[in-house]
């Protein structure tokens, strides 16, 4: 596994924005970039929970399908970005208990995502109401991600 780990690290893309004549930006810009995707899927995500849970009960629950797309990409945005800073320290990363929670929670948090998404589409085109089923969802959601940007954030500590 170690072989594999550091055959990643070393490959060209993974190696240039580590070290390459323009690291000094390379690594901060897909930092930046997993942030932004960050910021779409987990900001649009907890306006979507937040009104599961009740805020904003004049929005129509159906009106909320519109955002999904939007959370998607910033999901895909990151599990490219994701995949671009693990490679660039793959071998420190790979055996970081952090990291493997990162990862859990991600996986649960998109599992969640999929799940309040049909919820959503349940609702109606003029659904206001929201089941117990929803409503645990959106709690779930909001705390699986608040877990995951922690131990994202976490990583750079441990």
């Amino acid at each position: 596994m170690t072989d594999v780990l550091l055959w990643l690290e070393e490959a060209a893309l993974p190696s240039s924005i580590r070290e390459g004549p323009h690291s000094v930006w390379a690594y901060p810009a897909v930092l930046t970039l997993h942030t932004f995707g960050l910021m779409v899927l987990v900001g649009l995500n907890a306006a979507v929970d937040l009104r599961l849970l009740g805020a904003g009960r004049q929005i129509p629950v159906a009106s909320l399908t519109a955002l999904f797309p939007l959370m998607w990409a910033g999901f895909w945005i990151n599990v490219v970005t994701g995949a671009l800073l693990f490679a660039a320290d793959a071998t420190t990363k790979a055996g970081s208990a952090m990291f493997l929670t990162k990862l859990t929670l991600v996986a649960f948090g998109a599992g969640i995502l999929l799940a309040i998404g049909a919820e959503v589409e349940r609702a109606g085109p003029v659904g206001m109401d929201v089941s117990r089923a929803g409503r645990r969802l959106a709690a779930a959601s909001l705390l699986t991600w608040t877990a995951a940007v922690t131990a994202g954030r976490l990583l750079a500590y441990v």
